[in-house]
């Protein structure tokens, strides 16, 4: 909506900074009526009661810096990395070379026709004992056709 600012009086606009300075204020005094840092009351019927108290206990020991295990030393170092990166990188490049469309045409298929009906064998005929064959044929006996449309 292109609606032109004259149609909006002055007190409009000298009133939209109040507002929001006045819910700006609402809203951070409402924050600092409940801190999520205060004790909540914990269901002692409840499944989880027990495993929550005891994980907001403050006397357990907690991990140090020193727990923090040692770097491997069998890691493959960046370099290393990189050089793998790139082998592949090579090794694609290649492939698209090799496989380009004008790097292959076809000759001679003809002679490959010949070798390829040469090499196929013809399936066997069918006879009237298969089954499918008998089954057809035994149905085209009993057929009887339909009787003609009445008008």
């Amino acid at each position: 909506m292109n609606a032109p600012l004259r149609l909006f009086g002055k007190s409009e606009r000298a009133a939209a900074p109040a507002a929001i300075s006045v819910c700006a204020l609402a809203m951070a005094l409402a924050g600092c009526a409940a801190t999520p840092f205060g004790a909540a009351p914990v269901d002692p019927a409840s499944a989880a009661a027990r495993a929550v108290i005891e994980g907001a206990r403050a006397d357990r020991t907690y991990p140090r810096f020193s727990d923090i295990p040692k770097t491997p030393t069998d890691v493959r170092a960046p370099r290393a990395w990189a050089a793998a990166v790139s082998d592949v990188e090579a090794a694609r490049a290649e492939l698209y070379a090799a496989t380009a469309p004008e790097t292959w045409t076809l000759e001679d298929t003809e002679a490959f026709a010949a070798r390829a009906r040469a090499a196929a064998t013809p399936p066997a005929p069918v006879t009237p004992a298969s089954g499918a064959e008998a089954f057809a044929s035994d149905a085209r006996e009993r057929a009887t056709p339909p009787p003609p449309p009445s008008r």
